[in-house]
Formats: C-alpha cells, structure tokens, sequence
C-alpha cells in the first residue's frame, strides 16, 4: 500500500502580511462566516492533494507520468499558498490543518483517485466562486476552478494495460482528439488511438520487428510502404472502415488526403511507445523520438 507520513512537511508557499493585501480592510467587513469555512477547505483539499501527489510521483511507471504528476503537484502548491495567503489576510492567524492521508494500493488506482480528487476540488471551487459575497474571494475561486488538472489525469487514465478490457473501439477513435494516445499497453501487444488533421501524415516510418494494424474509423488518405524509404512502391487510397497491415521492416506513412482528421486505432505486436503515452500533436511525438522530450 503506498501510504507514508508526509516526507514533504515544509513544501508550504511563503505568506503575505496584511499590509500586501490592499483590501484587506474590505475582507475583513465583508467576509461571511462559510467564505471563511470555504477558504480553509481549499487549504485543507490541497495540502492533502500535495501529499498524495509526492508519493504518486514516485511509483510513476516512465518519465512521462513523473512529469504529468509533478506539474499538478505545482499547480496544488500555487493554490495552497493563494488560500493559506488568503486566509492569513482575513483573520490575522496562521492556518492549522490536518494532514487527511490518500491511499492507494496500485499506480492505476492512485491515478483514478487523482482525477476523482480534481473533479471533486474542481466543482468544489466553482460552487464557492459562485456563491461568495465578495468579488476577491470569488476571484480566488473561480480562477482556481479554471486551472484544474481534471484533464491532465484523464490523459493519464487512457491506457488501461495490464487489465482485462472491453471498449466500444469505433466509438473511442472517433472521440480522440489527441495525434497518440495509449489506449492499452501489454508486454506483447498496444493499442493505441490516432487523429491526423487534414494534410497532416503519421509521419515516414519503419518498425524492424513491430508488425502493425491500423483501422480507418473516419476519413480517409493515402497508404504508402516500401522496402526503404525512398521505394515507396505500394500506395493504396484508405478510408472508413478499411484495414491497413504493415509487416515488420516496412517504411510507412499514412497521409490525410480528406477534408476532416481521420481517426483510426493501431495494433502494434509487441509494443511500440511507452505505457501511457499520449502525444497531443504531431509535433510533440516527432520531439519525443528527437530525444527533445
């Protein structure tokens, strides 16, 4: 089980005086006991959420996750730092707070209560932010609730490698948005959702010992392989539904030649990308193999 006191105790944000807040006069007139309760939930939900998201950090499976993990764990010191700031300005004290330990006994399970904690936080904030009196309170709130880490850790949720899995594939291609994400990563096997904008290509590429299967489930383009990259001598025009297999030691390339972004899955035996990849854009996977990621 991956639960331990917090290793981090003085991972606070500095304070501000009363005298950095040019309204603080105004805070302290017009504040409402439950604003007041409100701020200290905010302190209370993000220290708890720094906690937990040092220790997910640390059993992240690839770089990739640490990063993803250690820019929310940022984005909860931020907040924690506002609230706390917040809280000193109205009342004049430091805050006390209680350290509610989140556990978790697998990496997955800890990343689905990740995103169960943002979505929490999040509708959190926007009901505190809506229902304040005072338009700085309110403020705090609201841009806490835009900036919220709900997205980030659904990205990190999409691979679900390693577990029995069952997915309306069709309908998961055409809802991607992303250019790769990893739908399910195994020791033998990958799947992996693609969407290609119109004039855009996967890129030329060959896979030594990968064979390949893609599925067109929107749009449609031109298929090219050859034995080397300047012998392109198959070219096929794909589109909805169509089947693509590339053996092992072919260069490829899947070009959009439609007027939306086609979307399609891809099999890859034995894997290709990393557990848990997704590549937002094009560019950002063409920087993930230069090494620039």
């Amino acid at each position: 089980m991956y639960f331990m006191p917090n290793p981090y105790p003085n991972c606070y944000m500095p304070y501000r005086t009363m005298s950095q807040y040019p309204v603080e006069t105004t805070l302290q007139q017009g504040m409402y006991p439950q604003e007041l309760d409100a701020v200290y939930d905010g302190i209370q939900k993000e220290a708890a959420a720094i906690d937990f998201y040092y220790r997910l950090a640390d059993v992240a499976p690839n770089q990739k996750h640490k990063n993803e993990i250690l820019h929310a764990l940022e984005d909860k010191k931020e907040h924690f730092g506002q609230f706390t700031n917040l809280y000193t300005a109205l009342t004049g004290s430091r805050p006390m707070h209680q350290n509610k330990g989140i556990r978790f006994h697998t990496y997955k399970e800890g990343l689905e209560k990740a995103y169960e904690v943002e979505v929490e936080r999040n509708e959190a904030y926007q009901t505190y932010g809506s229902t304040s009196h005072h338009p700085f309170i309110r403020n705090i709130f609201t841009q806490a609730s835009e900036k919220n880490n709900v997205q980030r850790f659904d990205f990190l949720l999409n691979d679900y490698g390693g577990e029995p899995f069952v997915v309306n594939i069709e309908e998961a291609a055409e809802r991607n948005k992303t250019f790769r994400t990893a739908l399910w990563t195994g020791d033998h096997l990958q799947v992996t959702l693609m969407s290609i904008d119109v004039g855009e290509d996967i890129g030329l590429e060959v896979h030594p010992d990968i064979d390949q299967f893609f599925r067109i489930e929107e749009g449609q383009g031109l298929v090219q392989m050859g034995d080397s990259k300047n012998n392109l001598d198959f070219e096929k025009n794909v589109y909805e539904d169509v089947a693509i297999v590339v053996p092992a030691g072919k260069w490829h390339n899947l070009t959009n030649t439609g007027d939306k972004p086609i979307k399609l899955y891809s099999i890859y035996a034995p894997p290709e990308h990393p557990y848990g990849t997704v590549h937002e854009t094009k560019a950002i996977a063409m920087a993930v193999d230069e090494g620039y990621y």
